[in-house]
């Protein structure tokens, strides 16, 4: 038995095919030249909405197409404001309240830096202060409190609280470029660079200091103008109390370290890290996406490999008088090498080993004649043997004399990646280095 149902209204969707042929390029050739040219060439075919009416009637209305992805706006009105701060509402654990997903456009809600400073590159919260690094700028603003000023120039807080207060500038021309992930922070100390300018700075309660004026402002001028860095990491490394820093370009890499204590830059390292930080006292860096562990016992030895260690030092003793250095000695622990010695008059020295011990009579003999470093009541001494050319009106010269001639001498103390590999569990230490010297004439 059939049925009837009464449809209410209906809706009508009325639908087009439309072809587009291109010409195939290059033409099909057998067994597929004798097709029909429909299908001899680039065939598309686009269905086109022509109407789409609620109940079918007459201009009802219309049934929505949807979202539209790239929908172009004639007039956009969506702004990129490079140096201004938005926020959300309040969100409040104890209470269940979470409002950081809404941005309500009835209240004031944002805050602006000064757009000439560049834009803002990074945001540090310090108890109620909010420390905003821009390009060329360093400010801070009040959080959740505003401050006005009194005519003798004291700060009282007013009794309507702001999420942002007044944004004031630190002094000094500085900012952070456009390399935020140099930025690192121990206590209230706050450290990061400024590449447009070539320098370090150093954020804390007297100002912005700039510490690589401290003996590397030459280093640091020409290492951070160079267009090739392309990333600069900072940390703090909470082992030995000192601020790295590795500038890294696509082939190369320089590591530093700044110590507190000493206020200057102690030494350079061997490893290149793609980030860093410190938890609990120990220092971590990431590598080729491998977590390292610092610090674990094993000298001079990072991501696997084991590198040499050297130390470049002048000796300057009475530098306006012309000497001739004609030994080294140092204290500190055995396998240090003399690597190089150049005086200020362009001489040099042979290089020497480091030290040997001898147990038998002839090998005491072959101690005494070799060019290594010998060791008396724990310091090792050898003798600076020149290895210049001759020069003009000199008779005897080379290694047929003793010490190298010059205001001053640039020494060059090293122990070799393999020397350190033998006994990287051993501390190698170098407490100080010195010549026996005497006044000369040219």
């Amino acid at each position: 038995m059939g049925a009837v149902l009464e449809v209410k209204y209906f809706n009508t969707f009325w639908l087009k095919k439309m072809k587009t042929v291109v010409d195939a390029n290059p033409q099909p050739t057998a067994p597929y030249a004798n097709v029909p040219s429909a299908y001899n060439s680039d065939t598309t075919f686009d269905w086109y909405e022509e109407e789409s009416r609620i109940r079918g009637g007459y201009n009802n209305l219309s049934v929505d197409f949807g979202v539209k992805a790239y929908l172009v706006e004639d007039n956009p009105i969506q702004q990129h404001r490079i140096s201004t701060l938005i926020y959300s509402g309040l969100f409040n654990s104890r209470t269940g309240i979470n409002n950081t997903n809404q941005f309500s456009v009835g209240t004031d809600i944002t805050k602006s830096a000064d757009p000439a400073n560049g834009s803002i590159q990074k945001l540090y919260s310090e108890d109620t202060n909010l420390i905003i690094f821009q390009e060329n700028k360093v400010s801070r603003a009040l959080i959740d409190k505003d401050a006005i000023y009194s005519a003798e120039g004291s700060a009282a807080i007013t009794s309507s609280p702001l999420v942002i207060g007044q944004i004031v500038a630190y002094a000094g021309e500085y900012g952070i470029s456009t390399n935020p992930e140099s930025f690192a922070v121990y206590g209230f100390r706050k450290y990061f660079t400024d590449k447009a300018r070539g320098c370090v700075l150093r954020l804390s309660r007297d100002g912005i200091t700039e510490i690589s004026s401290y003996g590397m402002h030459d280093f640091f001028r020409d290492e951070l103008a160079s267009l090739s860095v392309n990333k600069i990491v900072g940390a703090w490394d909470n082992h030995t109390k000192n601020y790295s820093l590795s500038i890294q370009t696509a082939s190369s890499y320089k590591t530093v370290s700044f110590d507190e204590s000493v206020l200057g830059w102690t030494s350079f390292s061997s490893y290149k890290p793609s980030y860093a930080f410190s938890l609990n006292n120990l220092f971590y860096t990431f590598n080729t996406g491998k977590l390292f562990q610092h610090y674990l016992g094993n000298y001079a030895r990072f991501y696997g490999i084991t590198a040499g260690s050297s130390v470049t030092l002048v000796l300057n003793s009475n530098p306006s008088v012309v000497k001739v250095f004609e030994t080294i000695n140092y204290e500190g622990s055995n396998h240090w090498e003399l690597t190089s010695m150049f005086g200020s008059s362009g001489d040099f020295t042979l290089p020497i080993g480091d030290y040997q011990a001898q147990t038998s009579l002839a090998g005491l003999e072959g101690a005494l004649f070799s060019n290594n470093f010998k060791k008396k009541e724990n310091k090792f001494f050898a003798n600076v043997i020149n290895n210049s050319p001759a020069t003009a009106g000199e008779v005897v010269f080379g290694n047929s004399m003793t010490g190298i001639k010059g205001f001053f001498a640039t020494v060059k103390m090293e122990i070799t990646a393999l020397k350190q590999f033998d006994t990287s569990s051993v501390k190698k230490e170098l407490f100080s280095v010195a010549s026996n010297v005497v006044e000369s004439s040219y």
